[in-house]
């Protein structure tokens, strides 16, 4: 098993990054502005992008500490992997541990998925930092596979 590892420094409250990794109006502006679900432990959060998308159910949620979701629908790759938010407070910024783990092998896909993941993060940090992120269909297109 293979994954994804990113890091990035947010001059934001926890609480304020918590939120926007739980709620459908906090995820939609900074991943895709196709969001809907529940965000709480047992629910379901639905991503739709032009191609295609993803169902995340939430496996565990600690406020201003953890994110955990389990990919329950979407390309066969991501099937079975998990998606983690880790948070903790470093001096003026809150710092976010990001893992998608358990690929099964590091296609060309999860490269793909990885500079897209990154973008991603990026426009979570612009929400947070300027109150406007760079969701999907806003964000940068690397390849035909958007």
């Amino acid at each position: 098993m293979v994954d994804i590892l990113h890091r990035i420094g947010v001059t934001s409250a926890p609480d304020a990054v918590y939120a926007a990794l739980t709620t459908v109006d906090g995820l939609a502006s900074w991943w895709t502005e196709e969001t809907d679900g529940d965000g709480d432990v047992g629910g379901v959060l639905r991503f739709r992008f032009g191609p295609g998308g993803f169902d995340m159910k939430v496996l565990e949620t600690e406020p201003a500490e953890r994110v955990l979701w389990e990919v329950v629908d979407g390309p066969e790759e991501w099937i079975g992997t998990r998606i983690r938010f880790d948070l903790k407070q470093e001096d003026d910024f809150t710092i976010v541990l990001f893992r998608h783990e358990g690929w099964r092998e590091p296609a060309e896909f999860m490269h793909h998925c990885s500079t897209k993941w990154a973008i991603f993060l990026m426009s979570l940090k612009k929400l947070l930092e300027t109150g406007k992120g760079d969701p999907a269909p806003h964000d940068v297109r690397i390849s035909n596979w958007h």
